[in-house]
């Protein structure tokens, strides 16, 4: 018999008070309760549609029915620990490293993109003997101790730098130390890694690894300068580490011309480790680890079995390659560039409109909105966040940031830059109009999002 739905009041009160109140919503002030989707769209308990701008999860879509019979089928014959001798997981790994450099051809399966980042670093270390780690600044890896650790945007709100973690400065070309008009900015940005290898050095410890996301996404959606993954590569290597690159939020196709974003740096850059998560399940917890054989020797030569009780089981597995499946019969990528082009080109038209947009980056459909003050200054327009419920990233958390589901369409993209136009229009006249602090909300602009100015909304908060 069907559960009776709660009303939305009582799942609010529920949660208060039986999940950790660290676990927090999105659109807190007045959640929204999603009970089903279907593509890009999510519908609430009074059947309200709204357009889905930032699940990269779902990365073929909500409930794609293909993904769910796949599942089901599956779920219905067997579904058991990985360490049975079973098609699936052969299979699969054999479709993951047709997409891969030739070198990466070892796999382990685990649940979760944090799972994942913690084994790429245990492999790390065990094939290099080495412990210290170079990271980007403002960095997100996962949740786990380890990757807490090895994560600027969390371990500054907590502990602080262990002593074998060590920063290198974001590549971001548009506020960064080398910006645009520097003549070559990943020579430039791969001289800091250099620089800080060489303090590491002197300190007599030993670089075990870089560990990069190929898109820096906490960051701000930074699309790295061309060069710089190779040069940094050369660096790494001679200092007897590895480079570990990390597609849990841009792998499978989101940029669209490549199946993985570390592509986008060139034919002949390959990574010693890559980290995949997210998209893989579109939803299901399913995540991996690709590597190199001789990693992997050195890993298994340590005597100490691994085993994930569910990653890489029949069911899993099953999952992602019907999602391989979808990507390819759908031309999901195909469908990335052409309407990740489109959304690009809408919003630098709506730049020349709106001063507060400094910058519109990206590629395929993982793209950004850096909101300033000042166009000249660059200064973070901090505030803007509250006049559009949105799911934010970068150091101020300005950047508004667009990463839907890979079937997202053109009149997608069309209607997203309709609404950011109309609120930035609406809120710039009300700005010039009054300079009055709302006294029901405290704050400028939040009257703007609570007069449904828009017709969907974009969801605030990191995902």
């Amino acid at each position: 018999m069907a559960q009776e739905e709660l009303r939305k009041e009582e799942t609010l009160a529920m949660r208060n008070r039986l999940i950790g109140q660290s676990c927090k919503l999105f659109y807190s002030e007045d959640p929204v309760k999603i009970v089903r989707a279907r593509g890009q769209y999510l519908f609430d308990e009074n059947g309200k549609r709204y357009l889905d701008c930032i699940s990269n999860v779902q990365h073929v879509g909500h409930c794609h029915p293909a993904i769910t019979k796949a599942a089901a089928a599956q779920m219905d014959v067997l579904n058991t620990n990985s360490r049975f001798l079973h098609d699936n997981i052969v299979l699969y790994a054999d479709r993951l490293a047709a997409t891969l450099p030739q070198k990466l051809c070892v796999f382990y399966f685990v649940n979760s993109g944090s799972e994942a980042n913690d084994l790429a670093l245990r492999l790390a270390r065990q094939y290099t003997q080495h412990e210290d780690v170079v990271v980007l600044d403002h960095a997100y890896h996962g949740h786990l101790m380890s990757l807490i650790d090895i994560s600027p945007y969390k371990f500054r709100k907590l502990a602080g730098q262990k002593e074998w973690v060590h920063v290198a400065p974001l590549p971001d070309t548009y506020r960064g130390i080398y910006r645009e008009d520097h003549p070559n900015p990943g020579q430039a940005y791969a001289d800091t890694v250099k620089d800080l290898i060489e303090d590491v050095h002197k300190k007599g410890r030993k670089i075990s690894a870089f560990f990069a996301e190929s898109l820096p996404s906490v960051g701000g959606q930074i699309i790295l300068p061309q060069g710089y993954f190779p040069k940094v590569a050369e660096y790494v290597h001679s200092a007897g580490g590895v480079f570990v690159a990390d597609e849990v939020q841009t792998g499978f196709g989101r940029v669209g011309h490549h199946f993985w974003a570390f592509q986008l740096q060139g034919d002949d850059f390959c990574p010693d480790i890559v980290t995949m998560g997210k998209p893989m399940g579109n939803g299901h917890p399913l995540a991996c680890v690709a590597t190199t054989a001789e990693i992997a020797g050195a890993f298994t030569a340590n005597g100490v079995e691994y085993f994930n009780t569910f990653g890489g089981t029949p069911v899993s597995c099953a999952v992602g390659l019907a999602v391989l499946d979808v990507i390819v019969e759908e031309d999901l990528r195909g469908n990335a560039v052409r309407v990740g082009a489109h959304l690009k080109d809408l919003l630098t038209k709506l730049k020349a409109r709106h001063e507060i947009i400094g910058d519109v980056r990206g590629v395929g459909l993982f793209l950004g909105i850096e909101l300033v003050i000042d166009r000249e200054k660059k200064t973070p327009a901090t505030e803007a966040e509250d006049q559009i419920c949105v799911s934010t990233d970068g150091p101020w958390e300005n950047v508004l940031k667009f990463k839907p589901p890979m079937c997202f369409g053109m009149e997608n993209a069309e209607l997203v830059v309709q609404c950011i136009d109309r609120i930035l229009t609406v809120t710039s006249n009300w700005k010039r109009k009054t300079s009055k602090v709302c006294q029901t909300c405290r704050k400028h602009f939040n009257c703007i999002r609570q007069s449904q100015v828009v017709t969907f909304i974009i969801f605030r908060g990191r995902d």
